[in-house]
């Protein structure tokens, strides 16, 4: 399977299929990210998914003639022309049948055509119920497939058809088009078979039931690192930490509030990781005590009483000497959000936590008002302990997110040719 930017001046090529499951509406949607990005869209149905949105909704909505039968315009053999010139394939939503038909290789209706003739980045986003979605025979055909190079996300949690909730929710499809978006740019699926931990934004240490020692991370950059690699073919585990944002496509995502909820959460998939990302601003202190009630501003004459603090656990440092211990090729990323100050520079303050951690890359980003928190960009140097040049990467975070995968990559390129 072949991958990369669209580098002519026409507009990218995008067949869009459409599985037959309620999650079909939601399509439209996708659709329409699609065509407002300047994209050239041709939406190929299942019959299935014509019982849930009609072939005339999809024609408006795309500006094209819609099938779902090899037998229309068969003197254009849409069969094979549809892949043939196709720069990107997604399916939203890849039913339980479409991904056994997918991995099988039938060919019994246009959209499967489409699949078999694809050269191009191919995505299925899954949607369907959490018991089909667990059952062995789904789990071996999507392995199969992502084996084959295609990138099938990880369906996301909550509400289903009726009253049943769990995983099998298409994802949002905002995060699908932002893993499509990935592929477009050129971004090889290079992560596929690999599994990524990535915490993201910031902790919060109670001091009683209503207030808290926190920081500003909004958990963009970690959102963006995780978006990124699901694109790029990963199974992703999200440690989310306090963040209000859309769950990227493909990630799965474990909610913390504190730096020992974090801590446990790393540790618990960090295991089984090929990386480990530590994006999130972990607190460095919390109260030895928490109050069981609110603190009242006229305890003690309107003077709380001092508030101790003890150190928290270094979840990096811990990866890091985990990972030693065993021996893995593990690579383990770290984020300093630095200051300069009288004694060194941000970059200065960055050399040498990376040599204290230990970890193999450190992106060292300066913080302060209107940079690194709570902003749509970044500026960083990405540091590696192999003495390797720093890399440099401004723009969206996405773009950030991009440049760190790069190095991962090409660290566990090195480590698998050992």
């Amino acid at each position: 399977m072949t991958s990369g930017p669209v580098t002519d001046s026409r507009p990218p090529r995008v067949v869009l299929g459409v599985g037959g499951g309620i999650a079909a509406y939601k399509a439209a949607e996708l659709l329409r990210h699609f065509a407002e990005s300047g994209h050239d869209v041709t939406v190929v149905p299942t019959r299935a998914a014509l019982h849930f949105v009609g072939a005339a909704t999809w024609a408006a909505l795309s500006g094209k003639p819609v099938s779902a039968e090899v037998w229309d315009d068969v003197a254009d053999v849409p069969h094979v022309r549809l892949g043939q010139q196709a720069d990107l394939v997604v399916v939203a939503p890849a039913t339980a049948d479409l991904l056994a038909r997918a991995a099988a290789g039938l060919a019994d209706d246009l959209l499967a055509n489409v699949l078999l003739t694809a050269r191009c980045p191919v995505v299925m986003a899954p949607a369907m119920h959490t018991e089909m979605w667990q059952h062995p025979a789904t789990q071996s055909n999507v392995a199969t497939l992502r084996a084959r190079g295609v990138v099938v996300l990880d369906p996301a949690v909550g509400r289903l058809t009726g009253a049943d909730s769990g995983p099998g929710r298409l994802p949002e499809p905002t995060a699908i088009f932002e893993a499509c978006r990935e592929l477009l740019a050129g971004h090889r699926a290079d992560l596929l078979g690999r599994t990524v931990v990535v915490s993201a934004g910031g902790t919060r240490e109670h001091l009683d039931p209503v207030r808290f020692l926190g920081n500003r991370s909004s958990g963009r950059q970690g959102y963006a690192l995780a978006a990124t690699a699901a694109a790029r073919g990963a199974r992703v585990v999200l440690v989310s930490a306090n963040v209000a944002l859309p769950q990227p496509a493909g990630a799965t995502v474990v909610r913390v509030t504190s730096a020992e909820q974090l801590r446990r959460a790393v540790h618990a998939h960090a295991a089984e990781a090929d990386v480990v990302v530590m994006a999130a601003a972990v607190a460095d202190f919390r109260p030895v005590a928490v109050e069981a009630h609110k603190i009242k501003k006229d305890d003690a004459g309107g003077v709380p009483a001092p508030i101790v603090l003890e150190r928290t656990a270094d979840v990096l440092a811990e990866v890091v000497a985990r990972r030693d211990s065993l021996g893995t090729a593990q690579v383990v990323v770290g984020f300093a959000a630095e200051t300069g100050d009288a004694d060194a520079s941000v970059l200065e303050h960055g050399r040498a936590k990376l040599a204290r951690k230990g970890c193999d890359l450190l992106v060292v980003n300066e913080v302060g008002d209107g940079l690194g928190f709570e902003t749509e960009r970044n500026d960083v140097v990405i540091l590696a302990a192999d003495g390797s040049e720093p890399t440099t990467a401004h723009g969206s975070k996405s773009v950030v997110a991009a440049a760190v995968w790069d190095r991962v990559v090409a660290l566990l390129a090195v480590a698998d040719a050992r």
